[in-house]
C-alpha cells in the first residue's frame, strides 16, 4: 500500500513538470502585411467610426444619480458647547 501511494505521489508530483516542458508555440504570430485593397477598407471603418463618435451629442447634464439627495453647501461647523463654572459643559 505504501509503494502504491509513494508511486502515486510521484506521478502528481511530475505533472506540473511535464506542463512546462511542452513545445514553443508562438502566441503572437508574425503579422502579415495588409493588402492595398485591405489598408483602404480599413481607413474606410476608421472614418466611419469616427465619424458615428461625433454624432454622439455631448452631455449637458451631470450623470450623478445622487446629485438631488446631496446638498451643494459645505457642512457648518457646530457651535462649541458653554461651560459653567464647574467646568463641566451645559446641556
Amino acid at each position: 500500500m505504501r509503494m502504491l501511494s509513494a508511486a502515486a505521489m510521484v506521478v502528481l508530483l511530475m505533472v506540473p513538470a511535464h506542463a512546462q516542458m511542452t513545445p514553443n508555440i508562438n502566441l503572437m504570430p508574425e503579422l502579415q502585411s495588409k493588402s492595398p485593397e485591405e489598408r483602404e477598407q480599413e481607413a474606410i471603418r476608421d472614418r466611419a467610426y469616427k465619424d458615428s463618435l461625433r454624432k454622439i451629442p455631448d452631455a449637458k447634464t451631470s450623470s450623478d444619480p445622487w446629485g438631488a439627495v446631496r446638498s451643494t453647501e459645505a457642512p457648518k461647523a457646530a457651535a462649541p458647547a458653554k461651560k459653567n463654572k464647574t467646568g463641566s459643559s451645559s446641556q
